[in-house]
């Protein structure tokens, strides 16, 4: 079966990997001509609207993605030719952080409060409504901590309005949370979901830096964030893994954002789990019986952002994985990760141990943020 896969960065990179052995092919679509994914695949460098290209994808047997941003009518343009899971609806939606909270909080899911702002009036009133602190961000485009500006005073309305007006905005209330969190799961076309153990995020500057599984929280939250997914892939009708980024404050989970599509913070899923979330991803999007999504032990991910640590040392702790996305160092930019497994928890902080020498203080520094 070939796959086509619009994006071709390293969340395609790892599809492409897992999807191998299960004796898949891959095309790519990216506007990148060194997109890391285009060693295993043929690769199309084109707009997301390239015809020729979309021409190339729509001979797969099947289309998905693997970045939330490609325009949801050229996935529904697509649609009319080839499956493509996950449906267009679960990007569009997604793709409006005023859409996205409407549809999360009309189905019972916890947000955060919440106001359009498209103009100075909107925004003081939006303040004077939600009141302060709170988040100034645009409705499209935004990830990674882009797009958006924190209000603490009065006096950051005018600086943020400088550098985020004249595009469509929202005002978010602050959550003042205990920590991040996020529940990635995976759902069938048939309807069968599978949820993996919830994560415990730690971001800095808006980017994932620390993912550990399990989060080590009562089976009550881990229940809300189970069943608040399972509702979000059943009104989508979704197909293949998706993630929703949650706060946990006291004995409630307020929901941030979805992922349509597999996400950094569920990379862990790769030797931590029986089935990888992009294995699984590809299991649902080709119609192939859905693999277990339990852990085999704990694990903790480190995000190695910019440029790729010096290896030699970190391997030689034991149970440490590593993944190098073949990306050009960049300040800021997703190069690789590196995975900590272990059978409990007792093995896993012994081997951390030896671990936290060899990190830079930044990481480091991240890791008492764990709790």
């Amino acid at each position: 079966m070939h796959v086509g896969i619009l994006g071709a960065g390293q969340l395609a990179r790892m599809m492409a990997e897992a999807g191998g052995p299960l004796g898949l092919s891959f095309s790519f679509l990216d506007p990148s001509a060194d997109a890391c994914a285009g060693e295993l695949g043929r690769l199309y460098v084109g707009q997301w609207d390239d015809s020729s290209a979309l021409q190339a994808l729509a001979e797969c047997d099947r289309v998905t993605a693997d970045f939330e941003n490609v325009p949801a009518a050229v996935l529904a343009r697509l649609a009319e030719q080839v499956a493509v899971r996950p449906p267009a609806r679960a990007f569009a939606a997604g793709q409006d952080r005023l859409e996205e909270k409407a549809l999360l909080e009309g189905l019972g899911i916890p947000v955060a409060p919440v106001a359009a702002v498209n103009t100075r009036p909107d925004l003081l009133a939006a303040v004077e409504r939600i009141g302060l602190p709170a988040v100034l961000k645009t409705r499209r485009l935004g990830y990674d901590g882009k797009g958006q500006a924190v209000l603490e005073s009065h006096e950051d309305l005018e600086p943020a309005w400088q550098r985020l007006g004249g595009q469509a905005l929202i005002l978010e209330g602050w959550i003042d949370f205990d920590f991040e969190c996020a529940q990635t799961a995976v759902r069938s076309a048939s309807g069968e979901v599978r949820c993996y153990p919830l994560t415990r995020t730690v971001h800095s500057d808006g980017i994932l830096r620390l993912a550990a599984s399990p989060a080590g929280v009562s089976a009550e939250l881990a229940g809300q964030a189970s069943a608040a997914v399972t509702t979000l892939l059943e009104a989508l009708d979704y197909v293949g893994c998706l993630t929703l980024e949650l706060f946990a404050a006291g004995s409630e989970l307020i929901a941030n954002e979805y992922a349509p599509r597999p996400h950094n913070s569920a990379h862990w899923t790769i030797e931590g789990a029986v089935t990888s979330q992009f294995e699984n991803h590809l299991r649902a999007v080709c119609d192939l019986p859905l693999g277990s999504a339990a852990a085999r032990g704990v694990a903790l991910m480190f995000n190695w952002l910019g440029a790729m640590p010096e290896r030699a040392k970190l391997l030689a702790v034991p149970g440490l994985a590593w993944h190098d996305y073949h990306k050009q160092p960049r300040p800021g930019r997703k190069v690789g990760h590196a995975t900590l497994v272990a059978a409990d928890q007792a093995s896993l902080s012994e081997a951390l141990e030896a671990l936290k020498p060899l990190l830079d203080r930044d990481t480091a520094g991240l890791l008492g943020r764990l709790g």
